[in-house]
């Protein structure tokens, strides 16, 4: 499988490579030259096949050769560790809970997967690669923990200070080892552009990579879950729609791929919070990325989400065939708190203020009674102690994955600009 970079002025490279590099030299990020539907038999009798089997079967076009079967197979086994149930919320409304693995967030498969495919091309290489990664919260935890102790690879996490949950924040200062964190005086953007700045910078001549949704190996996997709901879905007989709390999109981009792939979904809501960037798109046609505003559900607080271009290219950059199968919602914090609390009242669901979103999102798109929404829980309602202790009349028990890191002591380098982060690399 060969890879092509969206803006066009980089060769092809393959999947390796696209993993190792993560950003195109033009600064494009990297895209599939070919996707091939799945058969339909896999899909018609899905519900017989193991959630390792499935994923195997979504992911292996898109490594081709370059990792061996069974190598690919363990990665898979050693991703997939955890479940992936869909949770009954109201008559026509489900939960797609992505918080059982270490981090208790969505993240974790795509980490988990991109550590173990850059451990194994990286292995007898002299070199060591640094992994730059910003998060707007749950995604340096989950790479801190993916690649923690991994052979030659070093962690650089860039994450904006005052902006991520407490929690969020134990969870990529406090493990020490190859893992280190910048506190960056500044918003999501900031430290996103502060990576793709470094990329270009040939004074630093280091192996770098990225572990956002950018990767190719951090993107792909997330399909896996999408695959995993409709299989335990598909006895419904229902249409199913997904409404994917958005930030960077590469979670719904994900979920695209797997319907290019064969999947039967009906239609796709990208739920935002205020920073509305695509559906001020969807509405005027003109793309105007703004600087991301802080909210309760700091996670999708990008203003510049990088996969929507994906997103466009999996539709041929034609915004009326996207709109046949993809909208977008914003809502504010105050509507997310109201959700949360009706949420609650009607069913006894704690959902944490990202589900809320994609709640509203289902909502806001109008399921018709032949059809079933599928909200995703990107991570658990412990993430966000504060602000869901403070909307709901509930005490969040503290699961084990959080209990060993609360009290930690955070280790953080305080960073105010790309020429910090520079001089932090040039002299790693």
């Amino acid at each position: 499988m060969n890879y092509y970079s969206l803006h066009h002025k980089s060769p092809k490279t393959t999947f390796k490579n696209a993993v190792v590099e993560g950003l195109a030299k033009d600064r494009g990020i990297y895209f599939p030259e070919n996707i091939t539907p799945l058969s339909k038999d896999f899909i018609e009798n899905i519900e017989n096949y193991s959630n390792n089997e499935i994923a195997y079967e979504a992911i292996k076009q898109f490594v081709g050769n370059e990792i061996p079967t069974e190598k690919l197979k363990d990665i898979i086994a050693n991703t997939l560790s955890f479940d992936f149930p869909v949770v009954s919320v109201s008559e026509n409304i489900g939960s797609l809970e992505l918080f059982h693995g270490p981090t208790m967030a969505f993240k974790d498969v795509g980490a988990k997967f991109m550590a173990q495919c850059l451990e194994y091309f990286n292995q007898g290489n002299k070199e060591e690669v640094t992994v730059l990664v910003a998060t707007s919260g749950d995604t340096g935890g989950a790479v801190a923990n993916g690649f923690l102790g991994a052979k030659g690879i070093n962690v650089v996490i860039l994450y904006p200070s005052g902006k991520v949950s407490d929690i969020q924040e134990k969870q990529l200062t406090t493990l020490g080892q190859n893992i280190t964190a910048l506190e960056v005086d500044g918003v999501f953007d900031d430290c996103q552009d502060m990576v793709k700045t470094a990329f270009l910078d040939e004074e630093i001549t280091k192996t770098l990579t990225s572990a956002n949704s950018i990767n190719v190996a951090r993107w792909l996997p997330q399909m896996f879950y999408f695959f995993f709901a409709y299989k335990q879905l598909k006895k419904l007989n229902k249409e199913i729609v997904f409404s994917v709390p958005s930030g960077n999109f590469g979670n719904i981009c994900a979920g695209i791929m797997a319907q290019k792939l064969g999947l039967p979904v009906k239609h796709f809501v990208a739920s935002t919070n205020v920073n509305d960037t695509v559906p001020n798109f969807l509405k005027d046609g003109i793309y105007t990325p703004k600087k991301s505003k802080a909210t309760i559900s700091n996670a999708m607080d990008v203003g510049n989400p990088s996969n929507f271009i994906r997103i466009r290219e999996l539709f041929n950059n034609d915004l009326e065939t996207l709109k046949s199968t993809f909208s977008s919602f914003s809502f504010s914090d105050d509507a997310t708190r109201v959700k949360m609390k009706e949420i609650y009242k009607n069913s006894g669901y704690v959902a944490d203020p990202h589900g809320a979103v994609g709640y509203l999102g289902l909502e806001e798109y109008n399921l018709n009674e032949n059809e079933y929404g599928v909200f995703l829980e990107t991570a658990h309602p412990v993430k966000f102690l504060d602000v869901v202790e403070e909307t709901l009349p509930v005490t969040v028990a503290i699961p084990p994955q959080i209990q060993k890191v609360i009290d930690n002591k955070k280790v953080a380098i305080k960073a105010s600009s790309y020429e910090d982060l520079k001089a932090f690399l040039l002299k790693e």
